[in-house]
Formats: structure tokens, C-alpha cells, sequence
């Protein structure tokens, strides 16, 4: 039977119809991407490229480790992809992560005062001698150049932005997205005045996204910079970087803060390796390391710590407190939520290791830190 004019308009109307509704989901796509090609950062150029190349490691054109290392390591027996889609890990949270907003920091004399908040995975907060200093912040619900893809929080951030204390400084480890964010820092240059001091070429990044150049400082690996009575320097790490398709043509660093009396030192994200004991012995003994403890896996052991590791880097480095980051907010790794804290947990105590491990929010007074309670075991 012939189709009637109102079949005909019908199928019209359907075509259109559809044809609209594709248009909108373009529309969208490209309305979610429009910050894509920013969020890639910048590339080095000029003076930042030139001193990029006196650097002891840089070579043919990109940053070294200063032992050969590989990002990945082939396991012919293995499916990475098949072990993500399908694997058995309980890699979320049963239940929300708990939260604290920081209490108010504990009346006592700035020249001895050390604290650390911990904001989750890499972000933490650094109250030493009366400064404040700010690590890898990223406050973005995900940890990816687009706001559609990408690793998204286990857990929201337990304060907003506008809601940290004025900084004195605002240090980044490394170029990728779980330790630097656009939108973070584009927020930390409105609402801060503090400087950022990252590793070299990393400058290129905050170039593009509108931070002055006179909030830029630039190290390379033991080069200082001084603060608010703070010496921050830059130290060695195990690891690599990129945004984009090309690997490694910004530094990556770990990181000293030292006052007159008080001492703390930061991974950054690193594979053991020897550079511990040689920093411990050149600027320790530290009073609390925050040490990365998540996301490893055999597939990469050169490039992220397991947790037995960060203990042995703990103590080559002479650290009094160990408090652990880099876990609990992203899921990064196939490993267990819990797995890499209940490992520290159970090194730490086999060794004698001063732990702490902070909820989200939580101020850890370093002389008086709170005892390890288990508290993430109920949601895992």
C-alpha cells in the first residue's frame, strides 16, 4: 500500500528531528572539548627551551631519569585492558569516603609549628614556621584534559578553593593531569597571590593558561628557591611526564620544604630508587615525609612506588612521621582501593615506622599525630 502524506510528513518530521538531535550532541561534544586544547598546556620555546637544554637531564630533546628506566614492562601472560574491564578488584569505595574540614591550627609558637592537611590523593597542605605551602593542588572532578573522560573522584574535595588560607607557595610536582590542573590553577591565580615553583619547562604550561611570569619559578633538580623564610628545593624523582602525545619534555621533581627548625620532603610520584638516600643525606632528617603509595602495579615498578618501597624510601630519606598520599581519591591502578594503605599499615608496624594516615580534611599535628585507626577498612 502507498505511504500517506502523513507517513510521509511523519518520516520528514523524524529525519529532522534526528538530524537536530545530532546536531545538538555535536554541539555538545565540541562545547565540553572547547577547553581541551588549553588544558594540553604549553610547549617549551625560547629562553624556557635554552635552559631547559643546559639541564644535566635533558638530552636529545627530552628530560631523563638519571637511571635508564621504562614506563611499562611487557607481561606476555597478561591483558591490561581485559584486567580493567573485567577484573575482580574492588577498586571504589563501598561507601563515601569520610570527610573533615580542617580545624582551626592549634595555638603555639609559628617558629616551631609543622602541620599537614591533606586534601586527598596528591593535594595537601604544608603549615611549617607560619607559611603555607600548597602541593599538586587539583580540585577538578576529573583528573583529564576533557570534563567528560577521564578518572573521576572517589570523593569531593573536603573544601572549596576559596576556602584555603592565603599561601606563601604553591609547588607542583609534574605535568600530569592528577597533579596539575588547569582549572585549579586558574583559580589559584585569581584567588592567591602566591608564586608556583615547578620543575623546569613546566612554566610552559602556566604560560598558557594566563600565570604571570612573576609567579613562575622554575628549578631544576637542587636548585632553591626562597619563601616567606622557606627554603623549597627542588630534588630528584624516578618518573616521567607529558599531557599529550610527546613524553617527557618537562622536568619532574620531588620536594624539600625547610625552615630554620622544621623539615618536610614530598615524593611527587617516583619509582624507588637510590636518589632517597642521597637526598636524606643531604637535606634530612625530615620531621614527616608525604609519600606516594598508590597506583602502582608490576606493569610499571620503575615509575610508582609499592607501598613496602615508600617505607624503605622513608626511612633512606631519615623521616620522622609517615604520612601516606597519592591514594583514595582517583582510581589510577587495578589494585584494591584499600590495598596500597593496608600494606603501608602492616610495613609500618613490622618495621617501626611513625604512621599516619589522615581522613580526607584532617590536620595532622606532626608532634602529636593522631594513632591509625583503621577508618578506611569500614568502606572497603
Amino acid at each position: 500500500m502507498a505511504p500517506t502524506r502523513s507517513t510521509d510528513v511523519e518520516r520528514s518530521l523524524g529525519r529532522r528531528m534526528r538530524g537536530a538531535a545530532g546536531l545538538a550532541a555535536l554541539a555538545g561534544l565540541a562545547w565540553a572539548a572547547r577547553d581541551v586544547p588549553a588544558a594540553l598546556g604549553g610547549r617549551l620555546a625560547g629562553a624556557r627551551a635554552e635552559r631547559a637544554a643546559r639541564s644535566p637531564q635533558f638530552r636529545d630533546g627530552t628530560f631523563h631519569n638519571r637511571a635508564g628506566t621504562r614506563t611499562m614492562v611487557a607481561d606476555p601472560g597478561r591483558n591490561l585492558v581485559r584486567e580493567l574491564i573485567f577484573g575482580k578488584q574492588k577498586r571504589r569505595p563501598t561507601a563515601p569516603v569520610p570527610l573533615l574540614r580542617p580545624s582551626e591550627s592549634p595555638a603555639a609558637d609559628t617558629t616551631d609549628e609543622l602541620n599537614i592537611v591533606w586534601y586527598g590523593h596528591a593535594s595537601a597542605l604544608i603549615e611549617i614556621e607560619g607559611g603555607r605551602v600548597l602541593l599538586d593542588p587539583v580540585w577538578s572532578d576529573r583528573c583529564s584534559p576533557s570534563a567528560l573522560v577521564g578518572p573521576r573522584r572517589l570523593h569531593e574535595p573536603p573544601v572549596r578553593l576559596d576556602e584555603l588560607p592565603p599561601l606563601d607557595a604553591i609547588l607542583i610536582s609534574h605535568d600530569h593531569y592528577d597533579h596539575l590542573d588547569m582549572a585549579t590553577v586558574r583559580a589559584l591565580l585569581a584567588g592567591q597571590s602566591a608564586p608556583f615553583l615547578v620543575p623546569l619547562g613546566v612554566g610552559a604550561h602556566l604560560d598558557r593558561w594566563g600565570v604571570p611570569a612573576d609567579r613562575i619559578i622554575e628549578l631544576d633538580w637542587s636548585e632553591s628557591h626562597r619563601v616567606a623564610g622557606l627554603k623549597i628545593t627542588a630534588t630528584a624523582a624516578q618518573h616521567f611526564s607529558g599531557r599529550g602525545l610527546r613524553r617527557d619534555g618537562t622536568l619532574w621533581s620531588s620536594w624539600v620544604v625547610a625552615g630554620a627548625r622544621r623539615r618536610v620532603f614530598y615524593t611527587g610520584d617516583s619509582g624507588y630508587f637510590d636518589g632517597y638516600a642521597a637526598i636524606g643525606a643531604e637535606h634530612g632528617p625530615f620531621d614527616v615525609t608525604l609519600m606516594q603509595i598508590g597506583a602502582y602495579d608490576t606493569a610499571w615498578p620503575a615509575i610508582h612506588m609499592f607501598p613496602e618501597e615508600a617505607v624503605n624510601a622513608h626511612l633512606d630519606l631519615r623521616g620522622g612521621l609517615f604520612i601516606p598520599v597519592h591514594w583514595a581519591t582517583f582510581n589510577l591502578a587495578l589494585h584494591d582501593w584499600s590495598e596500597p594503605v593496608n600494606r603501608l599499615w602492616a610495613e609500618a608496624k613490622a618495621r617501626d615506622v611513625r604512621l599516619a594516615v589522615p581522613r580526607p580534611g584532617e590536620r595532622v599535628v606532626v608532634d602529636e599525630p593522631p594513632a591509625v585507626d583503621g577508618w578506611w577498612q569500614a568502606i572497603a
